[in-house]
């Protein structure tokens, strides 16, 4: 008997080893991805800000067309930096186990940060198609630009009612839950969108060739080789946030309820 109890704890302790290693693994993985993530969010800042201050002549807020420089920086700035940034907070695995309300605290102030960037985005725009009398929402890209930002305005008003206000049932909670999830990846993979037709509908109109005195877009110039950089920048950031929101192992664990150390009125089990 005393042979068989030896390996049955030679077992469990193989087990609990191989369990440990292969918790290390994922958790190297999640932060590998993580920085990955960072890295390609400052170079989308990066490239999008000297694209529009090196070719595109600078910043202002005067109605000229250096007022609508603005634009991009701030839609890619807040519409994918950092709502990609916000979405991906829960899955840090040193938040696990510790109060999630300050953490819920900060995704709300960083998802709010991005929702007033898109907003001044649009306040740039459409000032400077009024200043200039150039139509508004004539375009796909306008028109995607203006439903991701209206979602997102919502996803967020949302958030705030079902998962920060005290008074929020915790059924309407469990109920929203999912459908936050799920519309918050939508409206990433929306903003995606927008952004990279949004470059491509300002180098057409931009790089026009004999027009306008610039080289066309068609032989590729130094300006058009940023701007697509910087679209497939974009779209990698994209994709390694979803690879990050889709893996089930990088899910931040249900709390029990016993391990709730703040008030019953903002427990969440979301």
């Amino acid at each position: 008997m005393w042979l068989l109890d030896v390996l049955h704890t030679i077992f469990s302790l193989y087990s609990k080893l191989a369990d440990c290693s292969t918790r290390m693994r994922s958790i190297v993985s999640f932060y590998f991805c993580y920085l990955l993530c960072l890295c390609l969010g400052i170079a989308c800042v990066v490239f999008v800000s000297i694209w529009n201050s090196q070719w595109r002549g600078g910043f202002a807020w005067d109605g000229s067309a250096l007022q609508f420089n603005w634009h991009p920086v701030l839609m890619v700035t807040g519409l994918v930096v950092l709502y990609g940034n916000g979405a991906v907070l829960y899955r840090i695995p040193l938040t696990w186990g510790q109060n999630k309300l300050p953490w819920k605290l900060l995704h709300a102030g960083v998802m709010l940060l991005a929702l007033l960037c898109s907003i001044l985005g649009l306040c740039a725009v459409f000032d400077f198609h009024h200043t200039n009398s150039t139509p508004n929402l004539y375009s796909l890209h306008s028109w995607i630009g203006i439903c991701t930002t209206a979602l997102f305005t919502t996803q967020w008003v949302m958030g705030l009612a079902g998962f920060l206000l005290p008074c929020s049932p915790m059924s309407f909670r469990k109920l929203l839950k999912p459908a936050h999830v799920w519309m918050g990846g939508c409206i990433l993979i929306l903003s995606i969108v927008s952004c990279i037709s949004g470059i491509n509908e300002k180098l057409f109109f931009a790089l026009k060739g004999t027009t306008n005195g610039t080289v066309p877009y068609g032989n590729l110039p130094p300006e058009a080789l940023v701007a697509n950089s910087l679209g497939v920048l974009i779209v990698a950031f994209g994709l390694v946030v979803l690879k990050i929101l889709s893996n089930q192992k990088w899910q931040r664990p249900e709390p029990r309820s016993e391990d709730l150390g703040y008030s019953p009125l903002l427990q969440d089990d979301s």
